[in-house]
């Protein structure tokens, strides 16, 4: 029986990876975080510009650091422009992640195929793990960092102590995922963790003893520096920006108005403690009630597994803590701690949780397969041009009306322009016009186009194919039937 049921939780883990590796070349990239960090790789790979990501033709993104960039510009260079190709990179992240909390918790003494489980059924995690953002890139360098520091705290070989170097390896890639944000992660979980095992003062000395301070740091800035130094040399005001902007006023001032980039979000305080039920839905709701049955045993888990669980605990809480009083915030913020979530859960499970634990388990596939069924019906044409550009088969110019979505440009790849001079549709016999129909009509009479209205699309957007009238009435050119 429990063969059985050890092997439809393989099936089911297998299932639930294939599902979303499936998935990533089913809809389109959509606005705004998708499209516009896609477009960002489409302009590396174009420009050949790998140092600095660009948010437009010459203008430099220095909203974060590049590595979720590189990760989806390779993923070009390997299998073309299009959405497989920007979201595979990222899927490939969530597979390591799941394999190392996997494998640290066979080391462990933990059940690797339930904590594998876990993480691939979460919802954040699942979604995450194909999107192109940099959650995932900051989970799996964080997920690094943490595992090489508690097993170079335990001390459990006469090797443990390189342990430390894999840590600050985990912590310069996160360096180079999200920025400074991985430090502090890092440390809100470390700092209060050693104190509760060693006291106030021996925290410092266990730490200088167990882990290679010096040399880890210099490791860590060797991996991570150059390319901070190279990209403000290469476009001054970027660390200004990136560390006061992004790090103190986004998360700091609500409706922050020194985004380059975006609009702030503006969110109630400690809304990150609701962010984190949804996002990490259903083990957000599991990982409580199992606790709770387990709390006559929680003293002696800690024991038996060497502070373990308190250690997952603050990992878990870290980001939320830390985002508590911001106002500035996404659901994807809580997924840093999501594989220590995995971990307690496994760490609570019993064997005659299994049969339950399927259930629970099964919920995000099937989330996500009527998920995955809503998009492809339309959904996603809501938020997406793609469907736009597979109306022209020309190679006419392109001009948006007052605003081009992040879509439009990676589908266009690069080449529809926002419209900024109605003189440069004098010279023009044949080209394109997108915007929303009132404004275009409006545009088209003013200017004394002929136009026809080729495709209305579901985002609320207009294609009309156009040409200049010379000399003529508009009477009888103009139709947007």
């Amino acid at each position: 029986m429990m063969s059985l049921r050890r092997n439809h939780l393989w099936l089911l883990l297998i299932f639930a990876l294939l599902l979303r590796l499936i998935s990533l070349a089913t809809y389109p990239l959509m606005d705004t975080t998708e499209a516009r960090y896609g477009e960002m790789a489409r302009l590396m790979v174009e420009t050949g510009n790998w140092l600095t990501p660009q948010f437009d033709y010459g203008v430099p993104f220095w909203g974060k650091p590049p590595l979720f960039t590189w990760m989806s510009a390779y993923g070009i260079k390997l299998f073309g422009l299009n959405e497989f190709a920007v979201r595979a990179p990222h899927w490939l992240a969530g597979v390591a992640t799941i394999l190392l909390i996997a494998w640290v918790a066979r080391r462990l003494g933990i059940n690797a195929l339930i904590a594998a489980v876990v993480l691939a059924t979460c919802g954040i995690f699942s979604i995450a793990a194909g999107a192109v953002m940099t959650d995932m890139a900051l989970t799996l360098s964080l997920t690094i960092a943490m595992i090489g520091f508690y097993l170079a705290w335990l001390q459990d070989s006469p090797n443990s102590r390189w342990w430390g170097y894999v840590s600050f390896i985990g912590l310069a890639c996160g360096l180079l995922a999200k920025g400074p944000l991985v430090l502090v992660l890092m440390g809100m979980t470390v700092m209060p963790w050693l104190m509760w095992q060693h006291g106030v003062i021996s925290a410092w000395k266990e730490l200088w003893q167990r882990f290679p301070i010096v040399t880890g740091c210099i490791l860590m800035l060797a991996i991570a520096l150059p390319w901070y130094l190279m990209a403000e040399a290469a476009t001054p005001g970027f660390l200004d920006y990136f560390l006061i902007g992004e790090h103190f006023k986004r998360f700091v001032v609500s409706g922050w108005q020194g985004d380059l980039y975006g609009s702030a979000h503006d969110r109630p305080r400690g809304m990150i403690w609701l962010y984190w039920l949804q996002a990490a839905f259903p083990w957000s709701i599991v990982l409580p009630v199992l606790a709770w049955r387990r709390r006559a045993q929680i003293s002696t888990f800690e024991y038996q597994h060497k502070g373990l669980l308190s250690f997952l605990l603050l990992w878990l809480l870290s980001p939320l803590l830390l985002f508590t009083m911001a106002g500035n915030i996404l659901p994807a913020y809580v997924l840093p701690g999501v594989p220590a979530l995995a971990l307690l859960i496994a760490l609570f499970i019993k064997k005659r949780d299994t049969k339950w634990f399927s259930g629970v388990a099964m919920i995000l596939p099937v989330l996500l397969m009527i998920m995955m069924l809503v998009l492809n019906m339309g959904k996603a044409d809501t938020r997406s041009d793609r469907i736009v550009f597979d109306q022209i088969n020309d190679e006419d110019p392109v001009y948006y009306l007052k605003e081009r979505p992040f879509s439009g440009q990676f589908y266009s790849h690069g080449q529809a322009k926002i419209l900024t001079d109605n003189e440069v549709l004098a010279d023009l016999s044949h080209f394109y016009l997108i915007g929303k129909k009132e404004e275009l009509n409006d545009f088209v009479h003013q200017q004394k186009l002929s136009c026809n209205q080729d495709f209305d699309s579901p985002s609320g957007r207009i294609l009309f194919e156009c040409s200049r009238l010379s000399h003529r009435s508009l009477a009888g050119h103009f139709d947007t039937n």
